[in-house]
């Protein structure tokens, strides 16, 4: 499992601001790594994304909220707004970022809606580097506001003095640290409108992700936690997936990178496979990926609650994802409900078991007395041509599982002996849920 540092009762600091101040650059300024999606197109950020962070050695709650927009908006706007005005009113402080330069309307107004909350609101006009239209920005104390600090999220000017402001204006009495826990890490994956954010919001018992029947409402990864059967859950909602081809803007291009990195960061990915559909292609390159990488991969046939309720509908729909992948097997196939909740409860079971499987660590004499075994078993071929001796076997690492064959002869070892090999290590040491990574190398001593 993987450890993670926790802290109890963080303030939290909310960015705002209207589209295309800056607020993602100076989120992932202060974080300092790149975690939310910056890019000139007004109104990128629609989720708010959230992480914990240090400033001068404080920990604090940081969260990137979607650009305000004017009140009359409608559809998904009027959601991000929506979201948008949930966070404000929860922050222990408010960083309020304008830009220099002339205050629109949607400033204004959103100055208003803010007077409320003055006493934990701190000041910001950001794109001030060098200087930069430091004189026009200054108009900002007309709304009466008793400072406001000229900083440049993109170059950096001011932000050690943004950050002291911040840390002055936050009650860290109650901050506690916890001990380092152990957390079980799912990336919800697939392709747009497949019910991620569904899933996502009914796990973590929040609306954190906007929910919406437009594809790809989700760009930014979003990042819950909860705990259920007293384990610690991280949740990753991602962007959906598309064919390279139909991606035609930049936003989407790095939502969706920004997605599939999160196999590197998760244990665990659920394949979000919309049951009417059936398994497209991209959801097989997904899978592929997280294959490769050694993750364990569930695959949650979603709005099942809309299938025929036929005595063979599951079995048949099981069938073909297995005729159509077969290689793997193992994955586990469950059919749920992100809209009511049906087999939520498997997909949680079934994690904790794969996880548990995937940090086992299989002791070098043990692995070597049952690759002697199945050697008897079905033993290595014996012409001149294909002749190898499999010497010994170690386990490389656990979570992903990694285990090296040292062979007399590696070219001679053929792909279906490895999988020989693969399902016997699969079946015989308790790892039937989760793709093994088995690598051939040389022993000491090999005949070319």
């Amino acid at each position: 499992m993987t450890p993670v540092l926790k802290y109890n009762n963080l303030p939290t600091v909310a960015l705002a601001g209207r589209p295309n101040v800056g607020k993602s650059t100076l989120f992932n300024r202060l974080l300092r790594k790149r975690r939310a999606i910056t890019d000139p197109t007004p109104g990128v950020t629609r989720d708010p994304v959230e992480a914990d962070c240090l400033l001068d050695g404080k920990p604090l709650h940081l969260i990137d909220t979607g650009g305000f927009k004017l009140a009359d908006c409608e559809g998904l706007d009027k959601l991000v707004v929506e979201r948008t005005l949930d966070v404000i009113k929860k922050a222990d402080l408010i960083v309020l970022l304008l830009e220099a330069g002339e205050i629109t309307s949607e400033d204004e107004e959103l100055i208003d809606v803010l007077r409320p909350y003055r006493k934990r609101l701190v000041v910001a006009v950001n794109k001030t580097e060098g200087g930069r239209r430091e004189a026009d920005a200054w108009n900002v104390l007309t709304f009466g506001f008793d400072k406001v600090l000229m900083i440049s999220a993109e170059h950096g000017d001011n932000i050690g003095e943004l950050e002291q402001e911040i840390i002055k204006r936050l009650d860290f009495s109650k901050v506690e640290e916890a001990q380092e826990e152990q957390v079980i890490r799912i990336a919800l994956l697939g392709k747009p409108n497949t019910g991620k954010s569904t899933l996502s919001n009914r796990l973590t018992s929040t609306n954190a992700s906007i929910v919406s029947k437009i594809p790809g409402t989700t760009r930014d990864t979003v990042e819950g936690r909860f705990r259920w059967k007293s384990q610690e859950f991280v949740i990753l909602d991602t962007a959906g997936i598309r064919r390279k081809t139909k991606v035609t803007e930049n936003i989407e291009y790095y939502s969706v990178n920004r997605a599939i990195k999160t196999i590197n960061d998760a244990d665990i990915v659920v394949l979000m496979i919309d049951a009417e559909e059936g398994l497209s292609d991209q959801d097989k390159k997904i899978a592929a990926l997280a294959h490769d990488k050694g993750r364990g991969i569930i695959m949650a046939l979603n709005k099942w609650d809309i299938m025929p309720q036929l005595k063979n509908t599951f079995k048949d729909a099981e069938n073909k994802i297995h005729f159509q992948f077969g290689q793997m097997e193992y994955a586990p196939i469950i059919p749920v409900s992100a809209k009511d909740g049906s087999g939520v409860d498997k997909i949680l079971n079934t994690a904790i078991k794969m996880h548990t499987q995937l940090n086992t660590k299989i002791g070098t004499s043990h692995l070597n007395q049952a690759l002697e075994k199945w050697l008897q078993e079905y033993p290595p071929p014996t012409g001149p041509q294909t002749r190898f001796k499999i010497k010994y076997a170690v386990q490389k690492s656990s979570n992903p599982v990694h285990f090296i064959l040292f062979a007399s002869r590696t070219k001679a070892v053929s792909d279906p002996y490895i999988s020989y090999l693969r399902n016997k290590i699969r079946k015989d040491l308790g790892f039937s849920l989760i793709p093994v990574l088995v690598e051939v190398k040389s022993s000491s001593g090999e005949k070319k």
